[in-house]
């Protein structure tokens, strides 16, 4: 390829080519793998009445995932890495939609002389999971009754934890698989138009969720929420199979690239890596465990995990009761969840746009735990009062936005090849184990405390601010404005 090819026009009109033909596909498949991830969400409201599950059942349930996805994390992106992102993210979703699917039948599934050592487990990694992350916020405690526990609560954990196993890997190797496109000063953009798919699936979803819920509710003898796990979870399955023919495993393999467009994206992905080096780069599988600073993202992430997830598994309920919604009318709460998700698309779309522009990544990912911090300050003083719960829920989604969309151009800065499948995998497993904190230690000070959350959002904005420090403590993880080039 002659360097004499290369004009700022050809590379502005390659990468929009690259991005028209994979961000919008991309985009959907997270949308969808999100939508079924938390529409337990909305399912709660019913779900729990029918299957008589307590605020702490609940918490459990929704937070157990995350075991699962931390376990098998790790592997599942190295062996993406291996065999290709086409193969193994139609896997996931495929198990996944099928998984979410199952979830319809909560009520009715017995797992015979499984329950009792499932229930034992569970139990085990509730009390384990809590000695260990509650640092003294949570009493740990075994599951209340675990010895004899119903075979719906059962049934809840265990499609939760395989929920996890099945999709993990799947966001850290869509992050990966974007590192074999974009160099480091155009990814942050391309992460953010692809992560606003967390923020439409929830503006679109919670009024859609809530709708399938009203409306189908006693359809074919079936409640609502077995209509939402099913209407929700079939689509995933469809587009595993689209992903197949879809999706090409990287550059070399992408038809539709002229031999200069391909040979230009490898070779600026090439000199990107090799950049890497003058920020101590890794590049192999021990160089990614070893680096502090992959370990120092994964607690910062985990700190998002834990606020995030904390505040959307709840966010129904948090509508729900805050702005006294008349019972059943599920699409209000639907339709509301619309104004803090959809101004969380506008911020990830600016704040990717803005820190690409100026070349900085860790003011803008502080900035966004610090305007988190403040929203969850507010929704804790909010005391039921509907404008203060709907300022605090929308700052807590802008300052999500604002962090997260900038969060992960920080480690693909330094790692590289194998190093960055496991280091991308390590940070988002160890991290996502927040996702585990938080909804249980909503559920249990919701439950210790007669249904007020008060307490849980002053110690959300407590850990809001931990995240905020630590990555403005971490030495240089970005390279140079003239490096990037």
């Amino acid at each position: 390829m002659a360097s004499t090819a290369i004009t700022p026009e050809f590379e502005k009109a390659t990468y929009a080519k690259v991005a028209a033909k994979l961000i919008p596909f991309l985009f959907l498949c997270y949308v969808i793998n999100f939508l079924d991830r938390v529409n337990v969400s909305f399912a709660k409201l019913q779900m729990a009445g029918d299957l008589k599950f307590s605020d702490t059942v609940y918490g459990f349930g929704a937070g157990v995932f995350f075991i699962g996805y931390f376990i098998f994390e790790v592997p599942s992106n190295i062996i993406l890495e291996k065999v290709g992102a086409r193969a193994w993210i139609a896997r996931i979703m495929i198990t996944w939609g099928l998984i979410s699917t199952a979830f319809m039948f909560t009520g009715s599934i017995d797992l015979g002389a499984l329950s009792a050592p499932l229930c034992e487990f569970f139990a085990w990694a509730s009390y384990l999971f809590n000695t260990v992350f509650s640092l003294g916020f949570i009493q740990p405690k075994v599951l209340p009754g675990a010895a004899t526990c119903t075979n719906p609560e059962v049934a809840f954990y265990t499609l939760r934890f395989l929920l996890g196993v099945a999709e993990a890997g799947f966001f850290p190797g869509i992050i990966l698989y974007l590192t074999y496109w974009f160099p480091g000063a155009r990814r942050a953009k391309m992460v953010a138009l692809f992560m606003t798919a967390i923020g439409v699936s929830q503006t679109l979803g919670g009024p859609i969720s809530g709708a399938i819920m009203q409306f189908t509710d006693g359809a074919s003898g079936w409640r609502g929420w077995q209509w939402l796990f099913l209407l929700e979870g079939l689509p995933s399955v469809i587009i595993g199979v689209l992903v197949l023919v879809i999706l090409p495993n990287g550059p070399r393999a992408a038809k539709w690239l002229t031999s200069q467009e391909r040979d230009f994206i490898i070779k600026r992905v090439e000199e990107d890596n090799a950049g890497k080096k003058d920020l101590g780069g890794k590049h192999n599988l021990g160089g990614a465990f070893a680096d502090y600073r992959v370990w120092a993202l994964a607690v910062v992430y985990f700190c998002g995990a834990v606020c995030f997830y904390a505040v959307s598994l709840w966010m129904p309920t948090t509508i729900y009761e805050q702005l006294h919604i008349p019972k059943n009318d599920f699409l209000k709460v639907g339709l509301i969840s619309m104004i803090p998700w959809g101004a969380s698309v506008l911020a990830m779309i600016y704040w990717g746009s803005h820190s690409d522009r100026t070349g900085e990544r860790r003011w803008h990912s502080a900035m966004g735990f610090l305007v988190k911090m403040v929203g969850l300050v507010i929704l804790a003083l909010a005391h039921k009062s509907p404008i203060m719960s709907m300022l605090g829920l929308t700052l807590i989604t802008i300052g999500w936005a604002g962090y997260v969309v900038t969060f992960w151009s920080l480690p693909t800065a330094f790692l590289a090849s194998t190093a960055a499948a496991a280091g991308i995998a390590l940070i988002n497993s160890v991290g996502n184990l927040g996702g585990y904190v938080g909804p249980e230690m909503v559920g249990r000070i919701r439950q210790a405390s007669g249904g007020d959350a008060t307490n849980a959002f002053f110690l959300l904005a407590v850990v809001a601010l931990v995240g905020a420090l630590i990555i403005l403590l971490l030495p240089r993880t970005q390279p140079t404005r003239a490096s990037e080039r």
